[in-house]
């Protein structure tokens, strides 16, 4: 099976809009170290002194947060996240989906081939869409009365990046791009670590690119909350690449910082993080947490994450479903607290859409499985049997 680099994760997201709708070397022209860059986050909206103080005080609806201190997306734009107020003390951390771009052609694509901004995150916020599980009217949504976080993505690295590239420096088609997904992803956890104070449950996840963003900074807010029912849930983020673009994005990112360090199968100091493949984040993390759930959701044959599969040199269909239940049987062997949901068809990305209320496999409906890992903190796999799993299925 052909290992997963997770230097090369965002390459199946190039085309994906946020939310996953149906020669250049780089010159390093500075970057942060890490730490603590989040900055001073503009934490409006934060509790007041007549607010419950384990809970932010806000007016109903969507709250506009500026990211503040370091944060920027990738062409120098503010960066700014969302809040929707709940009324249970449950948190949904949603990370955002949106394309990537590693290199001086990937990133010379001025808005073509990954989110820049936040304008399109805030534009849907602001019609009023509310569509799979961003829909708080429909009584099957198992979140529907949560607090709903959402972790825009305008930087190109998946969440990860935190780094300052020029590529192709010094000709006429000189591009600079901020891969600043890790500073502004802890930016908007500060404001969930300030705002909520010891929430019952959270559910940390994402679509396409944010399934990775979910994935990796899930580790953080299982160790800030350790009283906390903590949940991840990847959606159409299985990640299965070829071999030969491992070290095109992860160098250009400068992601190592951004590792949870304190998971010592996890620390970039003590492990080759270019070696590391999906199983192996996902293991880490578990095996750290073993009171805490991880899961992935995909379908059989995936249309995007295969297109990217195929252009990057892979083979057919069936050979990237193949690798991708390998992956997910790797992690099942090693991470006893993670699960999978594997559905029949092509459709990339679940949880932005309507028909996140009635996929089904295998005679469980998604969202039937999802209220059942968050009533009993766990929950089996399921995967799609026979004629069901069929490309052709709706």
């Amino acid at each position: 099976m052909t290992r997963l680099r997770l230097a090369s994760l965002s390459i199946l997201l190039l085309f994906a809009p946020a939310c996953g709708d149906d020669d250049g070397g780089g010159g390093q022209d500075g970057g942060d170290d890490g730490g603590d860059d989040g900055g001073d986050v503009d934490a409006g909206g934060g509790a007041d002194a007549g607010a419950d103080p384990g809970l932010p005080d806000l007016e109903d609806g969507w709250t506009e947060l500026a990211g503040g201190g370091d944060t920027i997306c990738s062409r120098g734009t503010d960066y700014a996240y969302f809040v929707r107020k709940g009324t249970v003390n449950k948190v949904v951390i949603d990370f955002i989906g949106g394309g990537a771009c590693w290199d001086a052609t990937t990133c010379g694509f001025a808005g073509a081939i990954f989110e820049e901004t936040v304008d399109d995150v805030r534009e849907r916020i602001e019609s009023g869409e509310q569509a799979g599980f961003y829909d708080d009217t429909n009584a099957e949504n198992p979140f529907k009365d949560w607090y709903h976080v959402v972790v825009p993505y305008c930087t190109g690295d998946v969440h990860w990046g935190n780094s300052v590239q020029t590529y192709n420096p010094g000709k006429k088609n000189e591009v600079v791009i901020n891969h600043k997904g890790a500073v502004n992803s802890r930016a908007v956890l500060d404001w969930v670590y300030a705002n909520f104070a010891a929430p019952e449950q959270i559910m940390v996840t994402g679509c396409s690119a944010g399934s990775y963003g979910s994935a990796l900074w899930s580790a953080f807010v299982m160790d800030h909350y350790p009283e906390s029912q903590v949940f991840q849930f990847g959606d159409s983020g299985a990640g299965i690449i070829t071999e030969e673009f491992f070290q095109d994005s992860f160098p250009a990112w400068q992601a190592e910082d951004a590792f949870p360090a304190f998971i010592p199968e996890l620390d970039p100091k003590k492990v080759d993080i270019l070696t590391t493949a999906l199983p192996d984040l996902y293991a880490g993390i578990a095996n750290f947490f073993p009171d805490r759930w991880t899961s992935q959701y995909n379908t059989t044959f995936d249309e995007n994450q295969y297109f990217y599969y195929m252009v990057m040199g892979g083979g057919t269909v069936q050979e990237w479903s193949e690798q991708m239940l390998g992956s997910i049987s790797e992690i099942e062997k090693r991470a006893p607290n993670f699960s999978a949901f594997i559905a029949p068809g092509e459709q990339h990305c679940i949880l932005p859409f309507a028909n996140f209320y009635t996929v089904q496999s295998d005679g469980v409906l998604l969202v039937d499985w999802l209220a059942q890992m968050l009533a009993k903190g766990s929950v089996e796999s399921v995967k799609c049997q026979g004629v069901e799993c069929d490309a052709e299925t709706p």
